[in-house]
């Protein structure tokens, strides 16, 4: 298989994929067309979505074309050479794949060799479940089960910052409560990082160390290169 799941789609104060673009382009390869998934998007509309990505990706001749202007979307994803998700809202891009009966369709093709890039939502949809997401649940998918292409659950914009004087509970306490009582270890992606999975094996792309957190809240920290995930 061939996954790129990032962390987030934009850094504070640069355009909207310029952090990844780099990554992307040379994952794709002499891939230039691919299919577009954009259902994490609520607040926005999916054209509006298909727009911005196309317009971010544009100077490298990539285009993608959103799957919601297809009649048949599994038959598009069958077809497709390669498949993008987009981040917004966890809960709702399970929730649509669910309604259109496109995730065995998507396991299938991903498992077959398209390359397959996600961001936030679109990199958690990848893992065994929804269930380490930081999205509300504003919508009920018919199960937490996501795709399944992973063995690990990831948590995308991990951050340890906490707001001075609140009393929530930190990202950290939160995922180790998920560790208390679930086997499927956690990577704890920060913004600006990245997973890579391909022939070569699993690899981090990350300029500081990456958590992990095991079963029992044990916590390691891996490094920027091939891991064992």
């Amino acid at each position: 298989m061939k996954l790129l799941l990032l962390s987030n789609s934009t850094n504070p104060g640069q355009p909207y994929l310029n952090w990844p673009l780099d990554y992307i382009d040379r994952f794709l390869g002499s891939i230039r067309n691919a299919v577009f998934i954009p259902y994490a998007a609520v607040s926005f509309s999916y054209d509006d979505y298909e727009t911005m990505v196309n317009k971010a990706l544009v100077e490298r001749g990539i285009t993608v074309t959103s799957i919601h202007h297809s009649n048949n979307p599994a038959l598009t994803i069958k077809n497709a050479e390669a498949i993008l998700v987009g981040g917004g809202n966890t809960f709702h891009l399970m929730h649509m794949m669910e309604e259109l009966d496109i995730k065995e369709a998507i396991r299938s093709k991903v498992k077959a060799g398209a390359p397959y890039i996600g961001w936030s939502a679109g990199s958690n949809a990848t893992c065994p479940t929804i269930r380490t997401t930081n999205d509300m649940p504003i919508i009920e998918p018919k199960s937490f089960e996501a795709l399944n292409l992973v063995p690990f659950q990831i948590n995308p914009h991990y951050t340890e910052n906490t707001i001075p004087g609140h009393g929530g509970e930190s990202r950290l306490q939160r995922l180790t409560e998920y560790s208390a009582i679930n086997d499927i270890p956690v990577v704890c992606l920060p913004e600006a990082c990245a997973i890579r999975i391909d022939d070569n094996g699993t690899r981090l792309l990350s300029a500081e160390p990456v958590k992990i957190i095991y079963k029992g809240g044990v916590v390691k920290s891996l490094h920027n290169g091939i891991v064992d995930l």
